[in-house]
């Protein structure tokens, strides 16, 4: 039988069940299976000889400052966020705008699973075996017209699901934007699951970016509204501090944090630094988007 999206159980829910029938006060989301995703195919856009990072690190280690500024909030505050029902507006200069629920979602393309590295400005790193499709997909159903320059999200806010955001220190709802070649670059990508299943809360349920040459604050979560524009959009490390977060945020091992040095980083979840990769070793990729930018002016 095929289920719709919306029919389908939300993994915080079966979750929260676990917890009442278990009689404790919190149950981590490793080895508990959850809501699978059928007819994922490979991509053959994943990194390769890469080492995929266990579950329960990507899905216990987060940044979403919405449920806590510390990494292992998110998992136990954001299990009772309800992701359903969920719309998502795709607006702004585009000649058909659009509205989706999570049904809608699902059916603008077929479901890949890309293994993506994830770098984080804290030097750390994490390897994601993803599931979702291009954002270009869904960009083009909207047809962009000639004014359309720039793309800019806009993540979920509700201050009575979120009642940490109040002690984020940034200011919310999240808001993040990209270059029009960069969001229809084909490694850009609309998440909606990892290993296999619906995206948890934490990492962003139930609609995330992922972009995976720049560092993970580019990546924005729980995305309601999408709008094309013809100026460089707001985004919001940049409005907190402009100094340290820069519009494009490319990973540089060459440029540094003006408080610490990009040119390592700590593969999670082990201990060693090893070298930054330029772009996140997509530089092949993706260098000749930036052809005759200073990179180190456009950080």
């Amino acid at each position: 039988m095929n289920l719709r999206y919306s029919q389908v159980t939300p993994k915080s829910e079966y979750l929260n069940r676990r917890r009442f029938l278990a009689g404790v006060a919190f149950l981590p989301a490793s080895g508990i299976a959850g809501t699978k995703l059928s007819g994922v195919i490979k991509s053959p856009l994943s990194a390769t000889s890469e080492t995929v990072t266990p579950y329960e690190v990507i899905t216990g280690y987060n940044n979403y400052y919405e449920f806590g500024t510390g990494k292992g909030d998110p998992v136990k505050n954001a299990q009772k966020f309800q992701t359903s029902p969920w719309t998502l507006t795709i607006e702004g200069d585009v000649d058909k705008p659009k509205t989706l629920d999570l049904d809608g979602i699902m059916k603008i393309a077929p479901l890949e699973e890309r293994i993506y590295r994830h770098r984080c400005v804290e030097r750390w790193s994490i390897v994601v075996p993803w599931i979702g499709f291009s954002l270009s997909t869904l960009l083009k159903q909207v047809q962009p017209n000639s004014k359309a320059k720039y793309v800019a999200f806009q993540s979920y806010y509700d201050p009575n699901q979120m009642p940490e955001g109040k002690h984020a220190g940034i200011q919310l709802p999240y808001v993040e934007g990209l270059r029009m070649d960069e969001a229809m670059h084909p490694l850009a990508m609309l998440v909606v699951g990892l290993y296999g299943e619906v995206l948890p809360n934490q990492n962003g349920a139930p609609l995330r970016l992922a972009v995976p040459w720049k560092y993970g604050f580019k990546s924005i979560k729980s995305i309601v509204k999408i709008k094309l524009v013809e100026k460089e959009p707001p985004t919001t490390w940049n409005l907190s501090n402009a100094r340290e977060y820069g519009f494009y945020s490319n990973v540089n091992p060459e440029v540094d944090h003006p408080r610490w040095s990009q040119a390592k980083e700590r593969r999670l979840p082990g201990i060693g630094m090893r070298p930054t990769l330029k772009f996140n070793g997509y530089e092949d990729q993706v260098a000749s988007l930036y052809a005759g930018m200073n990179l180190k002016k456009y950080y």
